[in-house]
């Protein structure tokens, strides 16, 4: 029985409890205080708010975990479908000491932020003013250094050779391979000074570089039809064992982006195999279905390294198409939600959650309308 119990020491303090500790003293039982109108319907809203949160955040993750986490649509992941594009900046100038020129606009652009063994990266800018129209410039000085570690030994110095084409762009193109960095892993900064209207200016470009491959891409990709996915699997020779991270595009027959399929999983040295998957019911799902065949392209992938700066080295990337599916129709594609011990879980304990908010919502108020217990059914995948 709950009670209101009172100290001996202090009988002004009372305190609430489900049976009388030592040296308290019983004083009947607590009565039930029933909201007055205002409060009852400011409570009633609150129950019903949480019984509106709990049903939403079942259904959320019941319909947003239909697929598993690598095998997600392109729609989610539109940051990541074109990761060979050009990076493009258009800033104010930035004036030799610190000041900029809000007149003259620096365009820039660098062909990619990182960089594995082997590959090259290219550098470009030019000065426009508030209209677009080019103006004059001039680079004076470029060098290229790699960025150590507070304390660490300088680093070795390059100088890229700018020139400058037709339509008044200055360009670069950098090897780390080919010089005095070659051995260096890490960021690689190239500080540009360069002139327009006689005023000096200054522009960065940094990259991140992978001095080794751990892994080498190696024989022919393959595809198959999976117990519950269509699969694209590629080959690597592993040299350094490790958590590979690997990241694909897949675009239907028409080339559009259509899923997003990523790998991470620990491997051994040797021949391995990376297996790329589009889920089977993330095809079914579509509306209307993606013509086939799909092509695998735009594949790149790391060595994670945890607690290492750089956290990565990177593998070799695999520009344009990898492979075209052979696949020419979803019969024998698995058609099922994906379902894991991980996804049970959580959908039990948002089960719980939800049941415990529609009881506490019942028992103030047996007359109130619960919502619908059902999800409605999601939207297709585009």
């Amino acid at each position: 029985m709950v009670g209101l119990f009172w100290r001996e020491d202090d009988p002004a303090l009372p305190l609430a409890a489900s049976a009388p500790p030592a040296g308290l003293h019983f004083l009947g039982p607590v009565p039930v205080m029933t909201p007055a109108g205002g409060d009852r319907t400011v409570r009633r809203r609150q129950l019903a708010g949480q019984v509106r949160l709990t049903q939403h955040t079942y259904c959320s993750y019941l319909q947003h975990t239909r697929y598993p986490h690598a095998s997600r649509p392109a729609a989610q992941h539109p940051d990541q479908l074109y990761p060979n594009q050009p990076v493009r900046e258009s800033n104010p100038m930035r004036i030799d000491g610190g000041d900029n020129d809000p007149g003259v606009l620096v365009q820039t652009a660098q062909s990619r932020v990182y960089l594995a063994a082997g590959e090259t990266v290219e550098f470009s800018l030019r000065a426009v003013d508030a209209h677009g129209a080019a103006l004059p410039l001039v680079v004076t000085r470029a060098l290229v250094q790699g960025m150590g570690a507070t304390g660490s030994r300088p680093a070795p110095r390059v100088t890229p050779a700018f020139s400058q084409d037709d339509d008044g762009h200055w360009r670069a193109t950098f090897a780390p391979q080919a010089g005095a960095l070659a051995g260096f892993h890490g960021t690689i900064r190239s500080e540009v000074r360069f002139s327009v209207n006689g005023r000096a200016g200054v522009v960065l470009f940094d990259v991140i570089y992978s001095h080794e491959l751990p892994a080498i891409w190696t024989g022919v990709p393959r595809e198959a039809i999976g117990p519950d996915a269509l699969e694209f699997t590629l080959p690597l020779d592993v040299r350094l064992a490790g958590r590979y991270v690997v990241s694909g595009r897949i675009d239907d027959a028409l080339g559009r982006p259509f899923a997003l399929a990523s790998f991470n999983e620990l491997l051994g040295q040797g021949m391995q195999a990376v297996a790329l998957r589009v889920h089977g019911k993330l095809l079914h799902d579509a509306d209307p279905a993606p013509p086939l065949p799909l092509v695998l392209r735009d594949v790149e992938g790391y060595l994670l390294r945890e607690n290492t700066d750089p956290d990565r080295l990177l593998l070799a990337r695999r520009e344009g198409p990898v492979l075209v599916s052979r696949t020419l129709s979803l019969a024998g594609v698995p058609d099922h939600v994906w379902q894991s011990e991980e996804r049970s879980r959580y959908l039990a304990e948002y089960a719980k959650d939800r049941a415990a908010a529609r009881e506490r919502l019942a028992a103030f108020d047996p007359a109130a309308t619960l919502p619908p217990f059902e999800c409605s059914e999601p939207a297709p995948v585009q």
